[in-house]
């Protein structure tokens, strides 16, 4: 009976054990990458804004020549966008968009030093802000939706800087370090985050208090979605922002930053167009938007017009269509 009773224990003595190990581990991984995206970012912050445009560019060469990652995924999702477009073509909006991803790290880690309230105008340029201004005066809230399509995350942080602070639903990220170092860039200039998970009731007091959410729309919804089209294939979408919008009589505004291209179609580091694209207003719906999922792909679809304009600055990486 005794021995019994040793064996139970140590088992249970080995399995929390065992865990703690694994724990520990996995805290010490992370903390390696930790101090690998610091180094890396360190090393942006001491080169030029050039150079470190260079780098995204040879990187760019390597993620879609030498190591392709996520090949037949980047070509399915393009083919599925792009029916009509060839081999060669779909690997030029790869390459651009491997080059866009790259300087996007570039971006984020120099924005914070080099954009500013007394010089922004340098960086950025709005396209239609006067249909923004127009619902953020008001005494009302405010949804923007906007996708993984230009330099999203200068968008919540140009918001800051123009002391017009937006509350931002994030997903956490899996590594704490990381997570907690992007969090501090993302809230540099008072823009706020909430968890993607748990994070209702802050949704629900930011749009009680008449405040300003900012949503990422274009990643798949799953079961609980509703199917719209988008590149005339159905894809499943957060239904929250409809509903959102109708319960709390909030305008929708649609919007991007996109990184500027010269005439040879080169990007420009750190210069970016925002364009404020359409407003609906679900106090005064039109004939044809009556419902939520009507909303729903109303603002698939402008944000579907606004990335056949630029495909090389979507993250075609997602499984948007599944």
């Amino acid at each position: 009976m005794l021995f019994r009773l040793f064996d139970i224990l140590f088992r249970i003595f080995t399995s929390i054990f065992k865990r703690w190990v694994v724990c520990l581990m996995k805290l010490f991984v992370d903390f390696l990458v930790y101090l690998l995206v610091r180094v890396i970012f360190c090393v942006m912050q001491s080169i030029s804004l050039e150079s470190g445009h260079l780098v995204s560019r040879e990187l760019a060469k390597i993620f879609t020549f030498v190591i392709p990652i996520r090949r037949r995924l980047l070509n399915e999702n393009l083919q599925i966008a792009f029916p009509e477009s060839t081999s060669v073509e779909r690997r030029e909006i790869i390459l651009k968009m491997w080059e866009h991803l790259f300087l996007m790290g570039v971006e984020v880690s120099l924005a914070g030093r080099k954009i500013r309230d007394l010089n922004w105008k340098r960086h950025i340029r709005f396209f239609g802000v006067n249909s923004l201004m127009s619902v953020l005066n008001q005494e009302r809230p405010v949804i923007i939706v906007t996708g993984h399509f230009g330099n999203f995350e200068i968008g919540g942080f140009t918001l800051g800087v123009l002391t017009y602070p937006s509350h931002t639903v994030a997903r956490t990220l899996d590594n704490p370090f990381l997570d907690v170092y992007i969090k501090k860039f993302r809230e540099s200039t008072g823009q706020f985050l909430i968890p993607k998970n748990g994070g209702s009731d802050e949704i629900v007091r930011v749009l009680d208090n008449k405040g300003l959410m900012a949503l990422l729309v274009d990643q798949s919804a799953g079961q609980k979605g509703y199917m719209v089209d988008f590149f005339g294939k159905q894809a499943s979408t957060f239904k929250a922002i409809g509903l959102l919008a109708m319960k709390y009589n909030a305008p929708i505004v649609v919007c991007y930053s996109l990184r500027r291209q010269n005439e040879q179609g080169e990007f420009e580091p750190l210069k970016f167009d925002i364009h404020i694209t359409s407003v609906l207003d679900p106090a005064d719906l039109s004939s044809e938007i009556k419902s939520v999922k009507d909303i729903t792909q109303w603002f698939t679809k402008k944000l579907e017009e606004g990335i056949r304009k630029s495909p090389q600055q979507y993250w075609w990486i997602h499984r948007r269509w599944k």
